[in-house]
């Protein structure tokens, strides 16, 4: 994994929730901010693409794109250029989200493209054989999140702890390297630590963090229980 990020680390998407949108992007990307400076525990956010370059000038730590497209310079209207998000200051970009699932072809090319422009990629897969199956093409960062629980509050570390422990052990048998998080359903610090207890090495997150009434006070839940 690049040295720009150590774990265990917690990574919050905010997709365009209204809550993570504008101005509220900047305020929650402080807050994971302020909490990795008390805790020591790695945190990154992914806001908007809009919000990309407005965000990653307001904090220090890791900022990723929710995505990117498989293309190089060129006529693509409306694509998103690898090239740009990095001038915008990301560090990394999320890939085949499942609200952004891609073809595995594309997975490819595009995990090709962030090691070309020195990106960190963070794969996400829905089930243990998909996540071995891009473990293969060597991307930074794996989470697994099974699309059924993701904005449901319930964990997956809970609901099916069988889905991380397959995952880590396909995943491992033919990437050893390949930084392994958890995602779908994380709401409480139990959830982290679970995660964590798993084999996994953190979480990635949305709704648990971004829709909570008190943000900063679930990611430091979160990063407490990191440390355990």
């Amino acid at each position: 994994m690049p040295q720009k990020l150590q774990t265990p680390i917690i990574i919050i998407n905010f997709k365009t929730y209204t809550e993570s949108t504008g101005q509220k992007a900047i305020e929650l990307a402080r807050s994971a901010e302020k909490v990795t400076r008390e805790t020591g525990i790695q945190t990154a956010v992914a806001p908007q693409l809009a919000e990309l370059a407005t965000v990653t000038k307001a904090v220090k730590i890791p900022v990723f794109a929710q995505h990117i497209d498989s293309i190089k310079p060129g006529g693509y209207t409306g694509h998103v250029l690898a090239d740009s998000v990095k001038e915008a200051g990301a560090v990394g970009t999320l890939i085949n989200h499942s609200e952004r699932q891609l073809k595995l072809s594309d997975i490819d090319e595009i995990v090709k493209i962030t090691k070309e422009k020195d990106l960190i990629s963070c794969v996400c897969a829905n089930n243990p054989t998909i996540s071995a199956a891009v473990a293969t093409l060597e991307p930074d960062i794996i989470a697994i999140e099974p699309p059924e629980l993701i904005g449901t509050g319930i964990p997956v570390s809970k609901a099916k702890p069988e889905v991380i422990t397959d995952t880590v052990k396909l995943v491992r048998k033919v990437n050893s390297k390949v930084t392994i998080l958890c995602g779908a359903g994380i709401g409480h610090g139990e959830d982290v630590a679970a995660a964590l207890k798993l084999g996994t090495q953190g979480v990635l997150v949305a709704s648990g963090i971004v829709k909570a009434k008190d943000p900063y006070t679930v990611i430091r839940e979160f990063a407490d229980a990191s440390k355990r």
